[in-house]
């Protein structure tokens, strides 16, 4: 992207073509000259066009083709091509010859009139070398593919051959040496990797020969790499350091955070640290500011859903709660949520545990049991902040779910989340908590109970006639035949068969009808069948929907909706 634009005048061609507004290109134009970069980096970092559209226009004004290297498959004897190190100084990589003649190499690159890049391509492979563009974040994937871990394992390598008689010599020594260079590269490069990967999750876990790093994508954990035993300790005091953690303390549980910047963008990771009999073991969870305040549309939920969303964020009062188990993305619905609300005229605290996200514009409250600062007394002096809406991270216990009732009833509009698995029995935990039913009819004015399904690869699914017991689980006439799709698994997916994942919401708004009876206690039964009479879809009846237009799977159905 480092291409001369003011010839191109890519303000322009975007404007011509409706992609973005006049507005957007000055906020863009600002941005640009206040961090001295390109026009089009500004406007990939601000989301206001993806990186892809921009490459795909800068392709065709300059004639290029533009290629999108997830799909390729590069032959070992193209790779063998290019020093490593020369590909990642001009930001290039070469993945075919041309079809008509071998004599020609064609090179995919983020900046294709960088002509000293495309002479050294040439002197190194004797070849004519035909460019075409690609975007960073593709290229950078490719690299990493083909190249990324091959580096790192043999700078590991060395690092262990000469470190593993000092290790045994003296535990201290290490201390040093967990800020040279393999080990700072192996984390950074491991970070890198699973943000380039999709993954949410990154398990560093010690076993009795070897050390395994686990990836989790799309929910499912996969294994990466495998390192010697011997490079546990000076990975993990690297992560202590960055992490804030305490180097020499390895018996107790530790966590920490860490700021890495991947591609131009921000990620905040939680890092846990645990010991365990052959070692620590380190979870580090990967969050994006960006991923957590997405446009609503982009959550899942269509058109119907969002209406009844948007219907219960314009109340002035009460609490709506967001339900289902850790990683079901209630973080995400909730930030989005509070993203939408973020006015001048609005004071919106939160109370969280820890603070996920930072939000311009809104007051973020950390609870910290040791300073005594749990969510119950934090909230006790929010209120006397004048604030409009509260966000509390989650109710854990009776003295919080009080607060926010009470919060909610005088005036306050509480946004919250519970561990539980659907919402008509949320309306039962809050009663077990303690709360009044009375109350519960009066502050709660909507529940969302929601699941992750992963999607399937557009590229292989495979279509097949669904069984008597498929029709069945999905509520369709067993007569009628039904086309369904299943996991196939390509380079594209990683030959896993998902690619992403979307959510599936239960959508309870409290009626009048739904107030009274839960005003009479009755149980969670009763209030599903009240809730349905008044057109709520269950998670069950939502992952069926997805199931039957090819979106997932019935394997995926039936894990957010076994119990239904």
């Amino acid at each position: 992207m480092a291409i001369n634009r003011r010839r191109l005048r890519l303000g322009d061609l975007l404007i011509n073509q409706g992609i973005i507004t006049e507005e957007q290109l000055q906020k863009g134009l600002e941005l640009q000259k206040e961090k001295g970069c390109k026009l089009g980096e500004a406007l990939v970092e601000s989301n206001v066009v993806a990186e892809e559209t921009i490459v795909k226009i800068l392709g065709e004004q300059l004639r290029l083709a533009y290629v999108d290297l997830s799909n390729a498959k590069i032959e070992d004897e193209i790779l063998e091509l290019v020093p490593s190190a020369l590909l990642k100084k001009h930001m290039m990589i070469p993945f075919e010859y041309a079809e008509d003649n071998p004599n020609v190499i064609r090179v995919a690159m983020v900046d294709p009139l960088d002509i000293e890049a495309v002479d050294d391509i040439n002197i190194v492979t004797n070849l004519q070398v035909e460019t075409v563009i690609t975007t960073r974040r593709s290229l950078n994937m490719a690299l990493d593919k083909y190249f990324g871990q091959k580096e790192v394992y043999s700078a590991v390598d060395e690092y262990a051959k000469e470190k593993e008689a000092k290790l045994e010599e003296s535990e201290e020594l290490y201390n040093e040496d967990v800020n040279s260079s393999p080990i700072v590269q192996l984390v950074k490069s491991m970070i890198e990797q699973a943000v380039r990967q999709r993954a949410s999750d990154i398990h560093i876990e010690p076993m009795e020969r070897q050390v395994r790093i686990r990836y989790r994508i799309d929910g499912a954990l996969y294994e990466r790499m495998v390192y010697s035993q011997r490079l546990l300790s000076a990975i993990v005091a690297r992560i202590k350091i960055i992490g804030g953690m305490d180097i020499s303390e390895k018996r107790k549980p530790q966590d920490g955070r860490i700021t890495q910047v991947v591609d131009r963008q921000e990620y905040d990771i939680r890092a846990s640290v645990l010991p365990t009999v052959y070692g620590e073991k380190v979870v580090m969870r990967l969050t994006s500011k960006n991923a957590l305040t997405l446009e609503k549309r982009r959550l899942g939920l269509n058109d119907e859903e969002l209406e009844q969303f948007d219907h219960i964020l314009q109340n002035p009062h009460g609490i709506l709660l967001v339900t289902g188990p850790t990683g079901s993305g209630k973080s995400t619905t909730l930030y989005t949520a509070l993203s939408e609300l973020n006015k001048e005229d609005v004071n919106i605290i939160t109370v969280e545990d820890p603070v996920e996200a930072n939000i311009d514009g809104i007051n973020q409250v950390q609870v910290n049991p040791k300073a005594d600062l749990t969510f119950a007394s934090a909230l006790r002096s929010i209120l006397r902040q004048d604030p409009d809406i509260i966000m509390i991270g989650e109710i854990r216990d009776s003295e919080t779910a009080q607060i926010a009732v009470q919060a909610s009833i005088t005036g306050h509009l509480v946004v919250s989340t519970l561990h539980t698995n659907s919402a008509a029995s949320t309306v039962t935990r809050l009663s077990d908590m303690g709360i009044e039913p009375y109350l519960i009819a009066d502050s709660v004015v909507g529940i969302i109970a929601q699941r992750l399904v992963r999607r399937l690869c557009g590229d292989c699914k495979e279509e097949y006639e669904a069984t008597v017991e498929e029709k069945e689980l999905l509520g369709y006439s067993v007569a009628e035949p039904l086309k369904l799709y299943k996991p196939c698994g390509c380079d594209k997916c990683d030959n896993t068969g998902y690619k992403g994942r979307i959510g599936v919401y239960e959508i309870m708004e409290v009626t009048p009808q739904l107030k009274r009876v839960i005003a009479h206690n009755e149980d969670a039964d009763k209030i599903k069948n009240v809730a349905l009479e008044n057109g709520m879809k269950t998670l069950r009846m939502r992952a069926a929907e997805y199931v039957i237009d090819g979106t997932t799977s019935v394997t995926e159905m039936l894990k957010v909706s076994f119990d239904s």
